[in-house]
C-alpha cells in the first residue's frame, strides 16, 4: 500500500520532529483505525530507508499519524511512502 506524507504533526507553537500525517487514500477514521501498528517505509533519493510505525487515525477524513525512528527530512513531505 502507498500513501503520501501530508505534513509534520504540529500545533501552534511546537512541531513533532518523528510523527507524520500520512495519506493512504481512506475515506473514514474507522478504515485508518485498522492500519494502527502496521510498517511504514520512507525512502530517499539516496537509497536511505527509514521505518516507522501507524500509531493511530488523524482526524475523520482516514489520514493516520506515523511515528518514525529518526525525524524524515523537510524534502520528505508530499513524497511516497510504503505500508506493509
Amino acid at each position: 500500500m502507498e500513501g503520501i506524507i501530508v505534513q509534520f504533526r504540529r500545533g501552534r507553537h511546537q512541531i513533532h520532529e518523528k510523527h507524520f500525517l500520512i495519506d493512504l487514500g481512506l475515506t473514514s477514521r474507522e478504515e485508518a483505525k485498522k492500519l494502527s501498528g502496521k510498517e511504514v517505509i520512507w525512502k530517499s533519493s539516496a537509497g536511505k530507508e527509514i521505518k516507522g510505525k501507524i500509531a493511530a487515525a488523524h482526524g475523520n477524513k482516514g489520514l493516520v499519524r506515523a511515528i518514525f525512528e529518526k525525524g524524515l527530512p523537510g524534502q520528505a513531505v508530499a513524497t511516497d511512502v510504503e505500508v506493509k
